[in-house]
């Protein structure tokens, strides 16, 4: 896969591979940018030890990333909102020397600790040639991304090159017709798994990618990128549907020939809408969680769409992916369970965290399956339907995956109170939302929403914090979630 993307940058030297905050960037000006790094980390990450890149929307961001990869090291994207506290964890745990920055005009050092990893301005670097001194491995990790942690900690997902090569050979087997004339969207921050199809897949077939800063507002940035430069290909969070809508008797894209569809629930009566607006092309929903690499499960949107309680199906598994459902003992069934995952893309295993792995990952008939905590079920015909989440674990903010848990974690921290409960409920968007309750809080709101800011990402910021007397209890004795949720939505009324 790296040999292929290097060919890219020379073949498709004078076109253009990305588009961000309204300029330009060639092949060949990436190429040039990536080789820089590249010959840095040559001289200086000799062990080749994963590297980080502070994900600002810029075109130095994408050429770290490529420049890392060229190195035969692991990028690991740190997110320029995340507070001070998680980017220490993370370069902690994946033994980060060296962080790339975009730029002098970002500021970094209220991100890490600028006295214990090395900071490298990627527009600083001169210009030099690079030629590969070794082999990159198939089991040589790719890149290195953290989702959220039941203790507070984030957990650390390594993808190995194997893993994103068998999903580049599972994608291309899906059929779509690409070439360098295509624009993709790439609409997701670089800590996001689902960004990595958006750039590679582009840049691997001489197409462009058009970016959308992480500060924006999102759909709207959308909005104008789809009609204004005739996208071909998109990739987006069913949420952004949610916004758009008001907007879908005025949007027309003919030229868009594939909308497909990731990382939360996307529900039927919206997708019909949608489609209207995009007469010419094909929809799918895609399934996949970034232990398996971006996507290892898709279904096509048809006429007539598969649901279950307004889900849209999420169908058969790709090439490179085998599934199980199984009950509560982890054994095989036809009816509801848990949805497993297994085969190359499956990463093997969280960085450093064994007693995650133990409970996440589990054999059968000497194969090895991720456990995604998704319930499903297989319909008369084989396809898989979606039937919500087995835990406390939800997505928020257009797909950002939050464990529950870790948000009570630093509640409990602070304020040394055992009762905490987190709940997520859809607004009137149909998009999640998170709500913390405790009982008989004994700081101000303001206090506790500041300090956990600094130990979260913004997406994980409750949008209200509730005290009360006594949490309600369901028949076995614990706090009855549903419950409080009931809480939220009667007051929205």
């Amino acid at each position: 896969m790296v040999s292929a993307l290097e060919q890219s940058l020379v073949t498709y030297r004078d076109k253009n591979a990305f588009y961000i905050r309204e300029q330009y960037y060639s092949y060949g000006a990436l190429q040039e940018r990536a080789q820089a790094i590249s010959s840095y980390l040559n001289l200086h990450n000799t062990s080749r030890l994963p590297v980080g890149v502070i994900g600002y929307d810029a075109f130095e961001t994408y050429a770290a990333i490529i420049g890392i990869m060229l190195s035969g090291a692991a990028y690991v994207p740190i997110h320029p909102a995340n507070p001070m506290d998680r980017n220490t964890s993370i370069i902690e745990q994946s033994e980060l020397c060296f962080v790339f920055a975009p730029n002098t005009s970002y500021s970094f050092e209220h991100l890490i600790d600028i006295s214990k990893t090395k900071v490298i301005t990627v527009a600083d670097l001169s210009s030099a040639s690079f030629e590969r001194n070794h082999i990159i491995s198939p089991n040589d990790i790719a890149y290195i991304l953290f989702t959220s942690g039941s203790t507070g900690v984030p957990k650390g997902v390594p993808i190995t090159h194997h893993n994103l090569e068998s999903f580049i050979d599972s994608f291309f087997a899906l059929g779509y017709e690409l070439n360098s004339n295509d624009r993709f969207l790439q609409m997701f921050d670089i800590t996001f798994d689902l960004s990595v199809m958006s750039y590679l897949v582009p840049l691997l077939k001489g197409a462009c990618a058009y970016t959308v800063p992480f500060d924006s507002v999102k759909y709207m940035f959308i909005y104008e990128l789809l009609e204004n430069h005739k996208l071909t290909f998109t990739l987006m969070v069913p949420s952004i549907l949610s916004y758009l809508r008001p907007y879908f008797s005025e949007i027309e894209l003919p030229e868009l020939k594939y909308s497909l569809f990731c990382g939360e629930a996307l529900y039927a009566d919206i997708t019909q809408e949608w489609k209207r607006c995009i007469p010419n092309a094909k929809v799918q929903n895609v399934y996949g969680p970034t232990e398996a690499t971006i996507f290892c499960m898709t279904y096509d949107c048809s006429d007539v769409l598969k649901e279950n309680n307004g889900m849209v199906c999420i169908g058969n598994p790709m090439k490179n992916c085998d599934i199980l459902i199984v009950d509560e003992e982890s054994k095989p069934t036809n009816a509801k369970g848990e949805l497993c995952l297994g085969g190359p893309q499956v990463t093997q295993g969280y960085l450093k965290n064994e007693e995650k792995n133990a409970s996440s990952f589990f054999m059968y008939n000497e194969a090895r399956y991720y456990r995604t905590g998704d319930l499903a079920y297989a319909d008369k015909d084989g396809e898989i339907l979606y039937a919500g989440r087995k835990d406390y674990q939800v997505k928020v903010m257009g797909g950002f995956r939050v464990e529950l848990s870790e948000i009570e974690h630093h509640v409990r921290v602070y304020t040394s109170i055992s009762g905490v409960a987190a709940v997520a409920v859809p607004n009137a968007m149909g998009i999640s939302q998170i709500f913390l309750f405790v009982e008989q809080l004994n700081k101000e709101v303001s206090e506790v929403i500041d300090y956990l800011k600094t130990q979260m990402p913004e997406y994980m910021i409750p949008a209200a914090i509730h005290s009360l007397v006594a949490f309600p209890l369901n028949s076995n004795g614990k706090t009855d979630r549903k419950e409080l949720e009931k809480m939220i939505q009667h007051a929205a009324k």
